[in-house]
């Protein structure tokens, strides 16, 4: 047993599925950076704002992701190499357009979504509470973030 009282190989498997999702909210986080400085066009007030709302939501969420990890005695990585070489997200440069950015906020919803939803899945067989009250809290906010973004774009 762990420091928590899960099984060691369990929690390892989830520190490293954490990990995994970790990256991808550095690398989604750092892209929306990016267009919140970048936006340009008629949707720039709009957008701004909904950037900066949406990077505070994500870097808060890098820090809970990184605490859990080491609650369940793992090693959050931290160089953007790592994050690079991990996350399924890509990273993007010299996004200006309304569309291109909300397309790729919307795409990287739907990359952690299911990630998410495995994490709460394996924690669940585990009891691993703490893990799954914090990947239900996201996948209730993040799903309604997607429907969002899709209606913006009369997807």
């Amino acid at each position: 047993m762990n420091s928590i009282g899960l099984e060691k190989a369990t929690a390892k498997t989830l520190s490293a599925k954490m990990n995994d999702l970790l990256s991808c909210y550095m690398v989604f986080y750092q892209n929306v950076r990016g267009f919140h400085w970048n936006i340009k066009g008629e949707k720039f007030f709009e957008l701004h704002a909904k950037y900066e709302g949406v990077y505070n939501s994500l870097l808060e969420k890098v820090d809970e992701i990184a605490e859990r990890i080491l609650t369940l005695d793992g090693i959050p990585l931290h160089s953007c190499d790592d994050y690079r070489t991990v996350s399924k997200i890509k990273g993007v440069k010299n996004v200006s357009s309304a569309t291109e950015g909300v397309s790729s906020v919307l795409e990287s919803f739907k990359t952690i979504l299911p990630m998410e939803r495995e994490i709460l899945k394996l924690a669940a067989e585990a009891g691993d509470e703490g893990t799954v009250a914090l990947m239900s809290g996201y996948i209730s906010e993040q799903e309604k973030e997607e429907w969002m973004y899709s209606a913006y774009l009369n997807n």
